[in-house]
Parts: C-alpha cells; sequence; structure tokens
C-alpha cells in the first residue's frame, strides 16, 4: 500500500463536516445485549471451539463472558486476577487487566495470555494461564507462566494489547513509559521495550526470524520500533496485515500499518509532524501514518479492526476506529484511503470482533455496541 497520509488528513475533515450533515453516517452503531453492563470494559473477544460466547475484559481485574444472544441478562466471572496474583495488580489511571489473547489452538490446549500493570516495582506482565479439564472454562491459577515482566517508567502509556498474528506468534504492543513527550527517550532506545510492538512464541521464547536478533543494538523481542502509545491493535483476518492507532501527543493521531522491522518515528515525529528529533532523525527511515487526524476532531484514537464479516459487504476491507474522547468513529478503505464517519459512541475503549467477524464496540462507560445498517457513501 503506498503512504496515503498527506490525501487523507484533507479528506478526513470534508468528510467529517459532510456527515453532520447527513441523514445517516456511514455505518451505525446500536446497544448491544441491553440487559448486561460492564466496570470499566477495554476488550471484547472471543476464544475458539467457544464461538457462541463472547468475553469482555474489565481494567479493574476481571474477565466476564457470556452467551452472544440478544436478550441475554447475566454473565460469569472467567477470570479474577484477585485469585491470579495475590492482588499484585496495579489499576489506577491507564494501569490495570489491559489484554487478553486466546490461543489460536485454545480449543486443544486450553491456553490463553494476559496482558496487565503489577506493583513493586511498577511493570507489565505478560502471563499465560490455561483451563482445566481443557473444553471448559475453568481457569487454573496455579498454572501461571509469566513469559515477560517490563517496567514502567510512570502509570500512563502502558500500551496493554496481546495478539496472535496469522503466522501464530504473540503481538504486544508496548507504550513508551509515559509521562508525557517520552522524557526517557524509551522509543528509539533499542535496548528498551518500551515504545515497540514486541513479537514472541507462544511460550515467551524469541522467534528466530525477528528482525533485529543479529543486531546487538537492539532487543530481540522487538518487532517495531518508535511507537508512543499502541492501545489497540488488530490484524486483517483476510489480509494479515497488523494494524494499530498510536495514541498522540499534543497535535495528531495516528493509524499505522505495522511490518517488519520498521521504525514509525515517535518522539522524534508526532504523526507527520516535527516533535522533537535529534542528531539520529535525519539518518534513520521512518515510516509515516497511513492515516492521521487532528485534535480538533479527537484526542485519543481508539484502534479497531478491517471489516471481514459477512452482515455488511459494503464495509468489507475498511478499518474501523474511534477516538476515546470525542466518541467520533470513522472507516478507512484500506485500498483506496477514502474515510467516511461513523455514529458516534460514548468513550470507545476497543473494537472487538466475534467467532464470525462482526463487530462490537466497547464503551468505557460499561455498554457494548454493534454495528448495524452501512449505506453506501
Amino acid at each position: 500500500m503506498v503512504n496515503i497520509k498527506s490525501k487523507v488528513a484533507v479528506l478526513v475533515l470534508f468528510s467529517v463536516m459532510a456527515g453532520c450533515s447527513r441523514a445517516a453516517p456511514f455505518a451505525d452503531f446500536e446497544p448491544a445485549f441491553e440487559q448486561l453492563s460492564f466496570r470499566q470494559p477495554v476488550l471484547l473477544t472471543y476464544a475458539p471451539g467457544m464461538d457462541n460466547r463472547l468475553f469482555v475484559v474489565e481494567q479493574s481485574g476481571t474477565i466476564r463472558t457470556f452467551v452472544a444472544e440478544p436478550e441475554v441478562d447475566s454473565t460469569t466471572v472467567f477470570f479474577d486476577m484477585a485469585k491470579a496474583t495475590d492482588n499484585r495488580l496495579l489499576t489506577g489511571g491507564e494501569q490495570g487487566l489491559l489484554g487478553l489473547a486466546f490461543h489460536p489452538s485454545f480449543a486443544d490446549n486450553g491456553w490463553f495470555y494476559v496482558n496487565y500493570t503489577a506493583a513493586a516495582p511498577r511493570r507489565t506482565v505478560i502471563a499465560r494461564y490455561q483451563v482445566q479439564p481443557v473444553g471448559t472454562r475453568n481457569v487454573d491459577y496455579a498454572s501461571e507462566q509469566v513469559l515477560l515482566e517490563v517496567e514502567q517508567d510512570f502509570a500512563n502509556h502502558n500500551g496493554g494489547m496481546v495478539a496472535f498474528g496469522p503466522d501464530g506468534k504473540l503481538y504486544i504492543g508496548m507504550g513508551d513509559g509515559g509521562s508525557a513527550g517520552d522524557p526517557n527517550g524509551r522509543a528509539q532506545d533499542g535496548q528498551a521495550l518500551l515504545g515497540k510492538m514486541l513479537r514472541l512464541n507462544d511460550d515467551g521464547t524469541i522467534p528466530d526470524d525477528n528482525p533485529f536478533v543479529d543486531d546487538s543494538s537492539v532487543r530481540d523481542e522487538i518487532w517495531a520500533i518508535g511507537l508512543r502509545n499502541p492501545w489497540r491493535f488488530s490484524f486483517d483476518r483476510t489480509a494479515g496485515t497488523l494494524w494499530a492507532a498510536d495514541v498522540g501527543q499534543s497535535s495528531v493521531e495516528e493509524i499505522n500499518r505495522i511490518e517488519r522491522g520498521k521504525n514509525y518515528g515517535w518522539r522524534w515525529f508526532e504523526g507527520s509532524e516535527s516533535y522533537r528529533p535529534d542528531a539520529q532523525a535525519d539518518k534513520t527511515d521512518t515510516q509515516k501514518p497511513v492515516f492521521e487526524y487532528s485534535h480538533d476532531l479527537g484526542k485519543s484514537v481508539t484502534g479497531g479492526v478491517v471489516y471481514r464479516g459477512q452482515e455488511f459487504p459494503g464495509l468489507t476491507g475498511w478499518y474501523l476506529f474511534a477516538d476515546f474522547v470525542s466518541g467520533r468513529a470513522w472507516a478507512l478503505n484500506t485500498e483506496t484511503g477514502s474515510v467516511e464517519p461513523l455514529a458516534e459512541v460514548p468513550n470507545p475503549s476497543s473494537f472487538g470482533e466475534d467467532a464470525e467477524g462482526e463487530v462490537y464496540v466497547t464503551s468505557y462507560r460499561g455498554q457494548l455496541y454493534r454495528l448495524v445498517d452501512p449505506s453506501g457513501p
């Protein structure tokens, strides 16, 4: 895909303004499972082999599950951090239980992975657990295997997403360590895991084909460099490409297509704009965003998914994303770069897919929304 940022950054301003006067947006969201509510939900997903269920991560430390039927009126606790960590969970601000990924062979091995913030010292923990017996929803808390720990500088910019790629590897989004402006220079430091996209085998070991395994100046776990806070990312089910939304600093929110070994520029650049370049900035090949928008439209991008469901063929191949602060949402055509506004969602914290690829949005206020009624431009 060619870099389409320069065209799209202008286009989105006209698209949003045009959308304000339309009778209906390009696609709408409506409340889903209206009898359910959650405490600060930050992720929705499904487990292979349990296709009729959805799982919702609550930042405070629990994962709840329910049967995906419109009139469902109750949830059950699938996972409770209090049972898993002897109260090591550190919450508040951008900390807490932030990510969940089921192994692609979960139906056979029962493995799932969580990303959480722990205390003393403050750190991100990536841990694997197992259900026993396999095929049930009974978590064996004694099965915990810590795969990775990364000390955090501050209470914000933890990243938090974990997801399996089509290659069967575990990808981990790490923020730059927090505060503002990456004061410790983590994102461009090859010896720091903060401000990076990481890639591990399912047992926590390092894949032999990671891009920097033969480069002593860069940690072997690293897949891509120069990120500020990739709060949510996803893999296109059909194309296999990795899409990440990187939360901006003072003026720009950006969408990136993350590729092996590439540098996405933070803190030298905020989106396509110069932020704090140093002597190395001109010597390094950095990637411009596929798309960006200014803080006139929102101030904290929530990464989404490329739609590959069956209900709305007109949206096939469009990347859906939103802004946590303004509630605005958009669809980006990954082939042409055109952008269309979607209906707003209050404080959208994540986009999720069910087993069929149909899309849901979690509102941090406690509700779930589903995609409905798309129409052409």
